[in-house]
């Protein structure tokens, strides 16, 4: 998984016709320490899409933007525009996150 650590960065990876996949997250959330537990797998098993990470608190903006209420929470962009967000409430277990990939759109 990327770290996007510039605007610039972020809308590149959103941009591209391949699905992105940004995980919002920040330093202090116990709930990210967890989900690091096990999203290595995950990523690996769905490399058809490209995975990045983003810390909230750094960009407070993108955030708002995209409406990250929650952290950790995965959104899922394709030529820039959000096609799926996965909240925090429901991002604590592999089989949540695997069960909202499933979901996706081809």
């Amino acid at each position: 998984m990327k770290t996007i650590e510039t605007t610039e960065q972020f809308q590149v990876a959103i941009s591209s016709g391949k699905p992105a996949i940004i995980k919002f997250y920040t330093t202090w959330c116990p709930d990210c320490m967890r989900l690091n537990m096990f999203i290595d797998d995950i990523v690996r098993d769905y490399g058809q899409y490209d995975w990045f990470e983003i810390d909230r608190d750094q960009f407070p903006e993108l955030g708002e933007k995209y409406q990250v209420l929650g952290i950790p929470s995965l959104l899922v962009f394709r030529n820039g525009e959000k096609i799926a967000h996965l909240h925090s409430a429901d991002a604590k277990t592999p089989e949540e996150v695997r069960a909202f990939l499933q979901s996706l759109p081809a």
